[in-house]
């Protein structure tokens, strides 16, 4: 039987009963979510290595998705095929997965998450369910909500490939971007967001881009949790700014934010499994991650206005 329908039960309790769950409850489809991320992190998938049959697996269940939600793709095709060799991987057809939903306005923003993660190692499998199937069933649950809301501005879904390859996949996508460049108001980035002890979940890039805080700190007075900024200063490792596919971004002078949650004791090994997500904070979290981005498409204008004024560092992106 599925963990998720194992979980079902409790899922509705915590819905019925949790008044700050609301926001899930009404945006995002909870057991979807669940599913997706299950789903992803099976050991079916075989670690979603680049290049391997899991990884292809995992292409389709998103796909699927990505007709299911009505996305339409760029030039006639939803995948964004590359090859790149790095370090012990060499592969001659990774892949991103590409669409969009149309908005009024060319204008956009790009929402990403990597599906790739670190396959089998040693006969065992990392399954990678935090990371980061999680942000992928995140932005699953995103595309279902916008299917049926429509946004203002147009959202490009981006799911990449080959990030535990060096950021392989975003880095041919700013170069190779499908839209012009002029028209990415930002990107909003996703990595690992579905468990976190103390119910932190963090939000770095305002530091190199205040003109995004406002909007963020507003979201963070009601989040079911807690929404705290940082990891984006200074030369340590507690620096995220390149720490994963927002960074092609930040280097192309494009503004970030990216959401995530700091290690925990499963990251990078074979015990990142469902069965160790935490459902209740996960939701919320997806949640709160939509409600930033209902915000920055609804005053996508004003963001803008702000940048062009040239009164914060977006167009000097640091050396960190």
């Amino acid at each position: 039987m599925s963990t998720v329908k194992l979980l079902q039960p409790l899922l509705a309790v915590f819905l019925f009963f949790s008044p700050r769950a609301a926001p899930a409850q009404s945006k995002i489809d909870s057991r979807q979510l669940l599913t997706d991320v299950e789903a992803l992190s099976a050991d079916s998938m075989q670690g979603r290595k680049s290049c391997t049959a899991g990884n292809q697996k995992a292409q389709q269940y998103i796909l699927a998705a990505f007709q299911k939600y009505n996305l339409r793709a760029f030039n006639g095709d939803f995948r964004q095929t590359f090859s790149f060799s790095h370090h012990e991987t060499s592969c001659d057809e990774a892949a991103n997965l590409i669409g969009y939903i149309a908005g009024a306005s060319s204008d956009c923003i790009v929402l990403s998450a990597h599906y790739d993660h670190l396959g089998v190692r040693n006969g065992k499998i990392y399954p990678g369910a935090d990371d980061n199937a999680s942000g992928v069933a995140a932005l699953l649950a995103f595309m279902n909500y916008f299917n049926l809301n429509k946004p203002k501005h147009t959202l490009v879904f981006a799911i990449f490939d080959a990030e535990e390859s060096g950021l392989q996949g975003s880095k041919f996508f700013v170069v190779k971007l499908p839209v012009d460049k002029k028209s990415v108001a930002l990107n909003a980035n996703l990595d690992m967001v579905s468990r976190n002890d103390q119910n932190e979940l963090y939000v770095a890039g305002c530091n190199h881009y205040p003109f995004l805080k406002p909007y963020l700190e507003k979201i963070a007075q009601t989040s079911a949790v807690k929404l705290l900024f940082g990891h984006d200063a200074g030369n340590s490792a507690d620096n995220w700014t390149n720490a994963s596919d927002h960074a092609p971004f930040h280097a192309m002078r494009i503004p970030f934010v990216y959401f995530g949650v700091e290690d925990h004791r499963d990251y990078h090994r074979p015990s990142d499994v469902f069965a160790n997500i935490d459902p209740e904070f996960f939701i919320n979290a997806a949640a709160t991650i939509l409600e930033a981005v209902i915000a920055f498409d609804g005053n996508l204008a004003e963001i803008a206005k702000v940048r062009a004024g040239k009164n914060d560092r977006a167009d000097r992106p640091s050396e960190n």
